[in-house]
């Protein structure tokens, strides 16, 4: 038995330990610190597979931005927790729902392991046809080349989401600002770190925009390290959150969708097919679409966080 063994098998022990913690958790705050513990051992299992896109991903999204919302979730919900602890549903209720989760965790062991050897798989396809965009890294290639589709539905799902959020405003709240309004204070760690890492935080993001078209990174890492230098310069009241009536902050968050519909309907006209890249302009096309992505993840995943407007527009 090698280390790297041992090393694997505490880690999936740890994951699987983990999650059961975060089911029988009655606290939804220790729940959702739970779940950023989850995440963040989720990130360690994917770079354990050289799934290092996976991994930036998993990080950034699955334990950064859905945690804070949990944990955002979680505190309003204290009020409530104290009266919903004593209510405990029927042990028959309980069973029934360990029974059907026990049945869906072996219908899917079943499907995996009844898989043919080896599985079936478009990984010879796509190989052969990465060169024709010109990115050297294989998850961009996939994620804007073959997978188009999926990945500006996701964009778009963003935003809808987004959409549900500020709908939970009051009537009067809309068109307001998201957020309490905070006050900075020139002595506080928060100022400090507000002031000296945003600047950092906008290269580096930049950066894995631009890296992950050869390497590791892309518009949706590098779009999740600018929301975080957003919202730190926010909370620590160096700037308020833009009213959500602010033009130019909605063009942001259509800018990535939109320009991605362009460039489809324009596959129709140049290359035959929606989302069809021209072969001479497909890397260029890409990038571009990966900066406007950028933008809107950045300012979308941002206002997730801010959560709906809570203060009257500004006349």
């Amino acid at each position: 038995m090698t280390i790297d063994t041992v090393l694997d098998g505490g880690l999936a022990a740890l994951v699987l330990a983990v999650g059961c913690w975060i089911i029988v958790a009655r606290d939804s705050f220790a729940a959702a610190v739970g779940f950023v513990a989850y995440g963040l051992l989720l990130t360690l299992v994917w770079v354990r597979l050289d799934a290092i896109d996976v991994a930036l991903m998993e990080g950034a999204i699955g334990s950064g931005l859905t945690g804070a919302l949990l944990l955002r979730a979680s505190s309003r919900l204290r009020s409530t927790e104290a009266s919903i602890a004593v209510e405990r549903p029927p042990l028959m209720l309980r069973a029934g729902a360990a029974l059907l989760s026990a049945i869906v965790a072996a219908m899917l062991a079943v499907a995996v392991l009844s898989l043919p050897d080896p599985a079936p798989t478009l990984v010879p396809e796509a190989a052969a046809n990465a060169g024709a965009t010109g990115m050297g890294n294989a998850v961009t290639n996939v994620l804007m080349a073959f997978r188009a589709m999926d990945t500006m539905l996701e964009k778009v799902v963003l935003l809808v989401a987004l959409a549900g959020i500020w709908s939970l405003a009051r009537d009067g709240l809309w068109g307001g600002r998201p957020g309490p309004l905070y006050r900075a204070d020139p002595k506080a760690p928060l100022t400090f770190l507000a002031q000296m890492l945003p600047p950092l935080g906008l290269v580096t993001g930049i950066y894995m925009l631009w890296v992950g078209a050869d390497a590791p990174g892309g518009a949706f890492q590098g779009g999740t390290i600018i929301a975080a230098m957003w919202l730190l310069v926010m909370m620590a009241g160096l700037t308020d959150a833009p009213p959500v009536s602010n033009r130019r902050m909605r063009l942001a968050l259509i800018a990535g969708p939109l320009l991605f519909l362009i460039v489809g309907f324009g596959g129709l006209w140049l290359g035959g097919a929606f989302l069809a890249y021209p072969a001479a302009y497909a890397k260029p096309l890409i990038l571009l679409i990966e900066f406007a992505m950028t933008l809107t993840v950045a300012v979308t995943l941002g206002l997730l966080i801010a959560g709906p407007p809570e203060r009257e527009p500004t006349p």
